[in-house]
């Protein structure tokens, strides 16, 4: 009765700790401290940390590399002997001439120790496959930390596009506030026609819906930078420009003479008659400071020779390749016996008599079914033809992945310059518009056929900007650059000090 006490205490006490061991852990996570400070400005490298730290998905490959070490361990444990123990009570009855005996209770107890002396090389097949499959996990784990760069990149590049569209909106609202109140003012003064105001007016509320639209999808931008970081009720925070997406952020190609430090565009400004475009040099900080930086340094074929050597996910495919191969090696050797050593104690006490026995013994025994045997060796045989049909399929398609991403981007560094000239061109084309309306001698269609051009140069120069930087996210993450090597080891490094505290 004592015995059974203490094991109900014995549960009752392992329950409570792991219960209050899954508390302490769920705490810790929901006191974790917001990563963002209110009005921070976030650089991409900063963004890439907050989300490898915070992945769920970036957990759970850790996890499962962990468990695959354990799985190692758990295969080399055959090497060592296991150990059996037993207690009870033999309760039995004897008849012997017609007269039945007492009944009799013997308590016996008996401790034995197996070893595995030789199973013909099935525990280091175990051993081996579970090794592979370690790296497979190691290999899966590194994989998902690039496809979370690759994401953040993609959002990050996102929101600076947005915020150049919202840069470029407002100066067009401006310009065109400018337009309008021109033109309300030649009107009223007799000179030009009551369409061309009313033109003017439409131009400017599409002006201010675009403006509008611009906000609102630089707010969802953010608001998908922060979910990529896993953050959830982010404070206001700004992201900062790259090398390769370095545009000032001050969109505001066009200034006017009469109203450039005005504030209120809602009312009438004094004086624009004589309202007209400015020095060329304050026309252009669109183009102003943005070049290409550190342009991608391999060409296709180093690409594609570079992602065969270092694509995490290819290598996880080719380890588990390997441990399929140990697996089919641990079926054939099902044929073979095992030998074991034995090692054992026994001890019985009954009312008349005790008997102790020790004994040893060296045992070979099999067990098999060959033609069971036989289908799964040949099920080993076909999972190995499939993972080498997954490696062959996943080398082809790299191939032409890598092939479109590189072409596009190198496409779109051809076209960015020539964008960044049309840009230009559009620029002096809506100042020699303006100029002939202002003197009398163009119309007000050809003033807006030009600033429609300007805008959309604008907006197709950013967009390109964007596809590139996106493209070549692309590319670092087909080939697994060094750039993202580099952040791998800085997360090996960081866990390994991590542990060590």
């Amino acid at each position: 009765m004592k015995k059974i006490l203490k094991l109900i205490i014995f549960i009752i006490f392992t329950f409570t700790f792991s219960t209050s061991v899954f508390a302490i852990e769920e705490i810790s996570l929901a006191s974790e401290k917001m990563p963002i400070v209110e009005g921070a400005s976030l650089s991409l490298n900063e963004c890439i940390d907050i989300a490898l730290k915070r992945s769920p998905n970036i957990k759970n490959m850790r996890n499962n590399w962990k468990m695959a070490k354990h799985n190692v361990s758990i295969a080399k444990a055959e090497y060592f002997p296991t150990l059996s123990a037993g207690a009870g009570y033999s309760q039995y009855w004897s008849r012997a001439r017609g007269v039945t005996a007492n009944n009799r209770v013997l308590p016996d107890v008996d401790v034995r120790l197996v070893e595995r002396i030789w199973n013909f090389g099935k525990t280091n097949a175990a051993i081996r496959m579970e090794k592979f499959y370690k790296i497979a996990a190691e290999h899966d784990f590194n994989q998902e930390i690039i496809n979370t760069i690759y994401n953040i990149k993609v959002k990050y590049y996102s929101v600076l596009a947005a915020q150049a569209a919202v840069e470029i909106e407002q100066a067009n609202v401006q310009i065109n506030e400018r337009n309008y109140q021109r033109t309300k003012a030649y009107f009223e003064e007799g000179i030009r026609s009551k369409i061309d105001l009313v033109n003017a007016e439409v131009y400017l509320s599409d002006s201010k819906i675009a403006f509008i639209k611009a906000k609102n999808e630089y707010k969802n931008a953010m608001i998908a930078l922060s979910n990529a970081m896993y953050i959830a009720n982010a404070p206001n925070f700004s992201i900062k420009r790259t090398d390769t997406f370095n545009f000032e952020h001050n969109y505001l190609p066009v200034s006017l003479v009469k109203i450039a430090d005005y504030q209120d565009i809602s009312k009438l400004p004094p004086d624009v008659y004589n309202a007209t475009l400015t020095k060329k040099e304050e026309k252009t900080e669109v183009l102003k400071d943005y070049v290409f930086k550190n342009k991608f340094p391999l060409s296709f074929e180093d690409s594609v020779k570079y992602a065969y050597e270092n694509r995490y996910d290819l290598k996880s495919l080719e380890a588990t390749k390997e441990a399929m191969k140990q697996s089919l090696l641990y079926t054939k050797r099902e044929y073979y016996p095992e030998i074991s050593g034995s090692v054992g104690y026994g001890y019985m006490r009954g009312r008349n008599y005790n008997d102790n026995s020790f004994d040893i013994a060296v045992d070979i025994s099999s067990s098999i079914n060959p033609i069971q045997t036989k289908h799964k060796i040949d099920n080993a045989k076909i999972q190995v033809n499939m993972v080498q049909n997954d490696i062959d399929e996943l080398k082809q398609n790299m191939y032409f992945d890598i092939q479109k991403t590189y072409v596009d981007m190198i496409a779109l560094e051809e076209q960015i310059p020539l964008n960044a000239t049309k840009v230009r061109q559009t620029l002096e084309n809506l100042e020699l518009a303006d100029g002939r309306y202002e003197v009398g001698l163009g119309d007000f269609i050809e003033v807006q056929d030009a600033k429609v051009n300007y805008n959309n140069a604008q907006r197709t120069y950013v967009k390109n900007i964007f596809q590139y930087n996106v493209s070549r996210a692309a590319m670092e993450k087909e080939i697994a650059s060094e750039e993202i090597k580099i952040k791998l080891e800085e997360d090996n490094v960081n866990r390994k000090n991590k542990k060590g505290k």
